[in-house]
């Protein structure tokens, strides 16, 4: 069963298939513990080193089909995946710690990408939604942006705002229950990407 929602131009939302495959590299040496003011960081800090070169040397791409690479990946080794870029079937991983800075950086347009893909490690982590509303608002970013990673049942609906509109989620939650939640309120107070605020749409005499 497919764990993927999307959401069609009408704004209604649905299970459908994944045609993309992620390519994860493989995973690295075991990584020392950091401590910030005598507590564990539990999320990577901006500009912090996403993978390895040696991980981004043997990450294994398939030889076909659709495929998410991170941007680390795509930006070291841009000349093997240009063709899969100019056939629409690249779409790029940004973590949270990585910026929407540094992914205009590596395209002119972004809207040469058909798929971006934002990963979240933990879903407590809300830069997510902060690199979803600007990729729309602030980068002009038209088409899929999806949710991957810790993808939790109760902040699809805050995707959704943040101008997501497709959804990843996490493999033991259930994708049907996922689904209803975006429904789960009917007249936010708060502004998002595709409206404006309660008092800005209820007009008082």
């Amino acid at each position: 069963m497919s764990q993927l929602i999307q959401l069609a131009a009408d704004g209604t939302a649905s299970i459908v298939a994944d045609t993309w495959v992620r390519v994860i590299p493989p995973a690295a040496g075991e990584e020392s513990v950091r401590k910030q003011a005598g507590k564990v960081v539990l999320f990577k800090l901006t500009g912090e080193q996403t993978f390895t070169a040696e991980q981004i040397a043997n990450t294994q791409i398939p030889a076909s089909g659709h495929i998410l690479v991170p941007l680390a990946i795509w930006e070291a080794r841009k000349a093997e995946l240009q063709s899969r870029l100019d056939r629409g079937e690249l779409g790029i991983v940004l973590a949270t710690n990585e910026t929407a800075e540094a992914l205009q950086a590596a395209f002119a347009d972004l809207n040469t990408l058909p798929l971006i893909a934002i990963f979240v490690e933990r879903f407590a982590d809300g830069r997510i939604f902060t690199l979803g509303n600007w990729l729309r608002t602030r980068f002009g970013y038209r088409n899929e942006l999806r949710a991957i990673g810790d993808v939790l049942r109760d902040q699809l609906f805050f995707h959704k705002r943040a101008g997501f509109n497709s959804f990843l989620i996490r493999a033991d939650r259930s994708a049907e229950d996922a689904l209803a939640s975006l429904n789960d309120f009917s007249q936010p107070y708060q502004g998002g990407v595709a409206d404006v605020p309660v008092w800005r749409r209820i007009h008082r005499a």
